[in-house]
């Protein structure tokens, strides 16, 4: 008989997390002691109302999405801040059985006050590798550049990315409002990213159309795409994202939050997984989102109706996707694909 799905066994579930941002997943807890340290003003002083003031619950669009990160990012401008927030990240990702951890931020956003951006990649690297050290998680990091930002600012992140290519950072990616903001007027930093044999993962298909998905393919040399989500307005482009195995990092909560799928029932993540698409699921920012990845996984089986095998099907290409070296990819799958088993024998009903 099928497995039977519960909240618990999702939990307990070998996950990777592809898809979440720094400064958009902090604690309530951590943000009020950080606030009270530099003297800054929250719009709660309670970690509860601070939780229900940072999410993002109906936001008009990504753009407005994308204003809760005036309140976090004036949090983040010290070395000591980024360490701890990275280290809290992982820990938060162990305790719900993730395994494998992709965290993405944009160095540029932490100078303010006159941190290097060397000094800023170096911290969130000494936070997850505290984690890793603490916890059963593999950890990599990924280096954002900002569409909004002239091209040679974000050249000079994706320098820094491989710099740091064989000290932690798996990645470059372009992040930000895509309105107005075409992934093509970076492929400068893409193209040198891809020069030096580093992974590109880029947001498209959220705040516009299937053509943002097309440019960071083929004008950027993404190797995985952000979200994808209106991926399935162009039959042809689907189609090459299929046939070429390019996986889409899917998250389900900040989708509907900022009104590029309707509702969770109406999400194409399923569409996407039953037509054989690579599909992975993951949290985006768990603060504005209020969610975690056992959450993200619940939404598809509650509103989607995947089941246990199939949201197992999609933990294992979380980690088939994963930027990771080939071996130690195989080794982790290795090591996932026994535990996944063992936990369908044991908890399948008789």
């Amino acid at each position: 008989m099928p497995a039977e799905t519960s909240w618990e066994r999702l939990k307990a579930l070998p996950k990777a997390e592809l898809h979440v941002h720094l400064d958009g997943s902090l604690r309530p807890e951590t943000m009020l002691d950080l606030a009270g340290e530099q003297s800054v003003v929250l719009p709660a002083e309670d970690p509860a109302s601070l939780a229900d003031a940072m999410l993002a619950e109906s936001s008009e669009d990504l753009e407005a999405y994308l204003e809760k990160f005036g309140i976090t990012l004036p949090l983040l401008q010290e070395p000591e801040a980024l360490e701890r927030v990275a280290y809290e990240l992982g820990e938060d990702s162990a305790e719900e059985n993730i395994r494998y951890l992709e965290v993405r931020f944009s160095p540029v956003l932490h100078t303010k006050d006159g941190m290097s951006l060397e000094a800023a990649v170096e911290a969130v690297l000494g936070g997850l590798a505290a984690a890793e050290n603490q916890f059963p998680l593999q950890t990599g990091l990924i280096i954002c550049g900002m569409r909004h930002l002239d091209s040679e600012s974000s050249l000079a992140l994706a320098e820094l990315a491989v710099a740091y290519k064989d000290r932690g950072v798996v990645a470059f990616d372009l992040a930000g409002g895509e309105s107005g903001n075409p992934a093509k007027g970076q492929s400068p930093a893409c193209k040198y990213a891809a020069d030096n044999n580093l992974a590109i993962t880029i947001h498209a298909g959220e705040g516009f159309g299937p053509e943002s998905i097309s440019q960071a393919l083929h004008h950027c040399h993404a190797r995985r795409i952000g979200h994808g989500t209106r991926l399935q307005e162009d039959p042809a482009l689907e189609a090459f994202v299929n046939d070429f195995r390019i996986p889409l990092e899917v998250c389900l909560t900040s989708n509907v939050q900022t009104g590029v799928a309707p509702t969770y029932s109406e999400h194409p993540f399923r569409r996407y997984f039953d037509a054989g698409l690579v599909v992975t699921l993951n949290t985006d920012n768990r603060l504005m989102s209020g969610t975690s990845l056992t959450r993200e996984y619940w939404l598809a089986h509650e509103h989607l109706g995947m089941s246990w095998e199939e949201l197992a099907e999609v933990a294992l290409l979380g980690f088939q996707a994963a930027f990771l070296p080939y071996a130690a990819k195989v080794n982790l799958l290795e090591e996932v694909e026994e535990e996944i088993r063992a936990q369908g024998e044991s908890e399948a009903p008789k």
